[in-house]
């Protein structure tokens, strides 16, 4: 009988179980392993040293998250030398600037990776970094952007200067994305250096709920990083995505030091996370 009922149970379908992921995103400042008076790099950036290197890794240690979204990374060799090779893989977009986006990912996770979103990237500006994150028989899209400097809340619809109307020229690009995420039905993120406070009445994120409802993780909230700032690191959820966002786990990882002076060793910008409860 005891041997029977245990063959029973085996028979049985294994009860399904949810995936805790934990996401962020971080704009790690022109971080490059060039030299000094590198032709590619602006007068006033000074390259880390060996120390600043070992520092941020650390902190990506503290992180400790399963994807992260980068900006502002030259490429493979600088992003390797914060996220170890034996615990995550690295993709970069194919774009020939400085500052790349990217999206790092924890081994034993498995992924595709899409055609780079490069109708973000005109006027040499970045490409967004698209994977397709496999999640048992789940699917979860993820789009990396670092949208355009300069237009953090003015008005979009008559642009009063030239970042604004090129950050009201990648709507269209971001839109598209979401609306084909929303034909397919496929849950989604997009994550990343907006260049925007994005409160819940601005009309940049106004115009991307056109294509699709979508939930601003840190909507009314105020960035800690580096003593206080409005957020302009963001993550949105569409789709089923959205309901998978954990309650009051939403987090910013502030840095040890806390002298301005750090910024250029460091970041200006402070890594922003949130965790996802995935069904399986």
């Amino acid at each position: 009988m005891k041997r029977a009922l245990i063959l029973l149970l085996l028979l049985l379908p294994a009860p399904g179980y949810a995936a805790d992921l934990k996401i962020a995103t971080w704009n790690l400042d022109w971080l490059t392993t060039r030299s000094a008076g590198d032709r590619e790099l602006p007068a006033d950036v000074k390259p880390r040293s060996e120390e600043d290197f070992a520092r941020l890794a650390q902190y990506a240690q503290d992180l400790n998250a399963d994807v992260v979204a980068i900006q502002e990374v030259d490429g493979f060799p600088a992003a390797s030398k914060l996220f170890s090779r034996d615990t995550y893989s690295i993709h970069m977009t194919r774009d020939h600037v400085v500052q790349r986006v990217g999206i790092v990912v924890r081994r034993g996770l498995h992924y595709d990776i899409n055609p780079d979103v490069t109708a973000l990237g005109a006027n040499r500006l970045r490409s967004g970094a698209d994977i397709t994150l496999h999640l048992g028989a789940t699917d979860l899209r993820i789009l990396a952007v670092h949208l355009k400097k300069g237009c953090r809340n003015e008005p979009l619809a008559h642009p009063r200067n030239r970042a604004c109307e090129e950050l009201r020229d990648q709507i269209p690009a971001l839109t598209d994305w979401i609306t084909a995420r929303r034909d397919e039905g496929v849950p989604f993120l997009i994550l990343g250096d907006f260049n925007r406070w994005m409160t819940g009445k601005d009309p940049f994120l106004a115009e991307l709920r056109q294509a699709a409802p979508l939930v601003l993780a840190d909507d009314g909230r105020s960035s800690p990083c580096w003593g206080g700032e409005n957020f302009i690191d963001h993550i949105l959820a569409g789709d089923a995505a959205a309901t998978w966002l954990k309650p009051d786990t939403f987090r910013v990882l502030t840095y040890r030091e806390t002298d301005r002076s750090w910024q250029d060793r460091l970041s200006d910008h402070c890594p922003v996370s949130v965790r996802l409860t995935v069904p399986e």
